[in-house]
């Protein structure tokens, strides 16, 4: 592939200041940029890195100043260059295969149009797929399963029974949706599995990274919003309901039947007990240990969870404890003093 920069800047709307005629045949971060690569620059603590880079062309936000460089200016640059990386990115090597003949599919799935689904994938019976869907290698779909259009599983994907996946949505490698929610009854001492017999929902757009699991409802469903996207290492318990737009990365872990409302983030390693609702808009900061609900549009972190500024005010407490612990040693000391000279006196 390659490009000029002024036919980039015609095709995501920029404006050229600089060599429009220059050749770009890759994307790269600013520190790793070749002559030829186009790279960017959103945050101003990397605008230092700009006279650096050996990059043929920078997408830079419409204010920024720059001297002897190519630059596209446009109004959001994060979002301009993950559109111009699309430029640049191999077609998808799946659409191309078909059906493989290793792969195992009852007799009574309905496939749509140029669906393709690789070697040694299984697809139950009841199982219905949309037109352009991707099913890559080793998948397994459960039966009764619904799939929309132009998903794309990647290998050794395990999508359960009754499982309803929307369109547009992607999964990436080990992850399994559907698994049965952990729900037992202690009775004397011995734990009796409790049936789940709900389903899973996945709502359009949503993006699922490597080996996140998300149970199967004890009832009814678990529902995952539009347009939400899950990183990695993720566990979501069952009947969870997540709204629309939300972001939770890495390590987050979500107890059973917690309500989760739209444009919430869960960051890394946050954890979440069982039956809580998070408001829309909040944000639960790395590490968050989540005992009770959390009100719309505020931060919370630490543990147990708590607004922010005051989080922050109790960790510095913390910090401080050696030297406070010092000083009331000083004080016991200089109190047991006073109280020997009144007794002697």
């Amino acid at each position: 592939m390659k490009k000029t920069l002024g036919s980039i800047a015609k095709e995501v709307g920029g404006e050229v200041d600089g060599n429009a005629d220059v050749s770009i045949t890759g994307i790269s971060g600013l520190k790793e940029a070749r002559e030829g690569d186009i790279t960017f620059v959103a945050n101003s603590k990397y605008f230092s890195l700009v006279k650096e880079t050996q990059a043929s062309a920078i997408i830079v936000p419409l204010d920024m100043e720059t001297t002897g460089k190519n630059v596209l200016r446009v109004e959001n640059s994060s979002l301009v260059f993950a559109e111009v990386a699309s430029f640049f990115v191999e077609e998808n090597p799946y659409k191309a295969h078909g059906i493989h003949p290793t792969a195992v599919i009852a007799d009574d799935v309905k496939l749509g149009k140029n669906v393709h689904v690789g070697p040694c994938a299984v697809i139950e019976n009841d199982v219905e797929v949309g037109d352009n869907t991707i099913i890559a290698s080793g998948c397994f779909v459960g039966y009764k399963t619904i799939i929309g259009t132009e998903c794309l599983f990647h290998g050794n994907v395990t999508i359960r029974e009754k499982s309803s996946i929307g369109n547009r949505v992607i999964i990436h490698s080990g992850t399994v949706v559907g698994s049965d929610g952990f729900g037992f009854e202690n009775v004397d001492g011995v734990h009796y599995k409790i049936p789940q017999t709900g389903v899973v929902v996945i709502e359009d757009d949503v993006e699922i990274g490597a080996n996140v699991t998300i149970d199967r409802a004890r009832f009814d469903k678990t529902c995952i919003g539009k347009g939400t996207k899950i990183d990695n290492l993720v566990q979501i318990g069952h009947n969870v309901q997540i709204g629309q737009n939300c972001i939770i990365i890495a390590q987050v872990g979500i107890s059973g039947s917690c309500q989760i409302e739209d444009n919430v983030i869960l960051a890394g390693q946050a954890g979440l007990a069982g039956h809580l609702t998070i408001g829309a808009g909040a944000i639960v900061a790395s590490q968050a240990g989540v005992i009770n609900s959390v009100p719309p549009g505020i931060m919370v972190s630490g543990f147990p969870a708590k607004p922010h500024s005051h989080a922050k005010r109790v960790n510095a407490c913390v910090q401080r404890l050696p030297q406070y612990i010092k000083t009331l040693n000083e004080l016991k000391d200089k109190i047991e003093k006073l109280e020997r000279k009144i007794n002697n006196e």
